[in-house]
């Protein structure tokens, strides 16, 4: 393993933002050595999955997340991750990866999801009814170790306090 890969965590509801502060995120730090992980990537374009308890997704994040860190790259875990389905997962990566991994939480109203989820290509897909049922609030998990982000933080601010926290601000990005 190498010790200056880092495990950066977002978690929060749907159309909270994770996805686009992760791929913000990467491109703000470079295009060198970071993987998104992205758990809609994983439970339904790869595995077809639905959300679970005890999914074969929550096996295969937690794999991908260690072979890429193992592997010289920095992490960007995004999803919904619920407390209840991926908290074991989750601490056992923290346990792991003690010194090396940040968690952050999208603390953002139902309502606000709502708005944002009508920009969101996916807006088809799903609707508000399926979001309630999605939604959980303020789904912190049990440690309290979670960075929490609101609804007030803009994306760069959002993206500016990840890279600060983790360290990887004083990294120069790659030119494109």
């Amino acid at each position: 393993m190498l010790a200056e890969t880092r495990l950066i965590v977002l978690r929060g509801n749907s159309g909270s933002g994770k996805t686009t502060v992760a791929r913000t995120l990467r491109d703000a730090y470079g295009r060198r050595d970071m993987a998104v992980v992205g758990q809609d990537v994983v439970r339904r374009d790869i595995l077809r999955e639905r959300d679970v308890p005890d999914g074969v997704n929550i096996g295969l994040i937690d794999t991908i997340t260690r072979y890429a860190l193992e592997h010289g790259h920095h992490v960007v875990l995004e999803g919904i991750l619920s407390a209840g389905r991926y908290g074991p997962m989750l601490a056992a990566l923290r346990s792991d990866y003690p010194e090396r991994c940040d968690f952050f939480y999208l603390d953002i109203p139902f309502e606000e999801t709502v708005r944002r989820h009508a920009t969101r290509p996916q807006s088809s897909q799903f609707g508000v009814d399926m979001m309630r049922e999605w939604y959980r609030e303020r789904d912190l998990l049990p440690e309290g170790r979670e960075t929490v982000i609101g609804q007030d933080s803009t994306l760069e601010a959002t993206v500016r306090t990840i890279l600060l926290t983790t360290g990887l601000a004083g990294e120069p990005a790659e030119p494109r």
